[in-house]
């Protein structure tokens, strides 16, 4: 090959080897908002056609919620605890109806991108992270913050989602 870049085919290639049984999960945001709930469809219909296919539904509160009196902002974060809970189980089962996975669900109380990358850190079985980007008005913070050079940093692939696609452009893809 004269003028070409070479590239060493056995760095491409490599030697067969066997791959271990592992569950590889997706780990995706649930915020309420559009553009998550694309994300979601996604990761479970996805989750549903990985071999050990798992997903994981990540939901942070956010701890400046509870600025009150310490009777007050006990009972609110046991109330939000309490309706996350509510929401992400509907969606647990419903998911699993749809993709024949059930997810695992993760609450935790804190800045949502500070609780991912910690929650990333001690998750081997990541296979990837999906977030949705918003459909107007920029991608989102999440999406802002882990596109930028936070990418380099993450244990896994980042996934990410149009946040105006449709259900039906969703399951076409996945």
């Amino acid at each position: 090959m004269t003028g070409e870049t070479s590239v060493d085919i056995e760095e491409i290639r490599g030697p067969i080897r066997s791959v271990p049984k592992r569950r590889r999960k997706l780990l995706v945001v649930v915020d309420g908002s559009p553009e998550s709930k694309v994300a979601i469809r996604f990761a479970a219909a996805r989750a549903s056609h990985l071999t050990g296919g798992g997903l994981i539904l990540f939901h942070c509160i956010r701890p400046g919620e509870f600025q009150h009196w310490m009777a007050v902002a006990d009972r609110m974060r046991e109330e939000s605890y309490d309706e996350a809970h509510a929401l992400l189980d509907e969606m647990a089962e419903r998911l699993h109806a749809y993709s024949g996975v059930m997810p695992d669900i993760v609450i935790v109380e804190g800045e949502p991108k500070d609780e991912l990358v910690k929650f990333l850190e001690t998750q081997p079985d990541i296979f990837g992270l999906v977030l949705g980007a918003g459909a107007e008005g920029g991608p989102g913070p999440l999406v802002d913050y882990f596109a930028s050079s936070m990418v380099s940093d993450l244990p896994c692939p980042l996934i990410l989602i149009p946040g105006n696609m449709t259900y039906e452009q969703v399951d076409a893809m996945a």
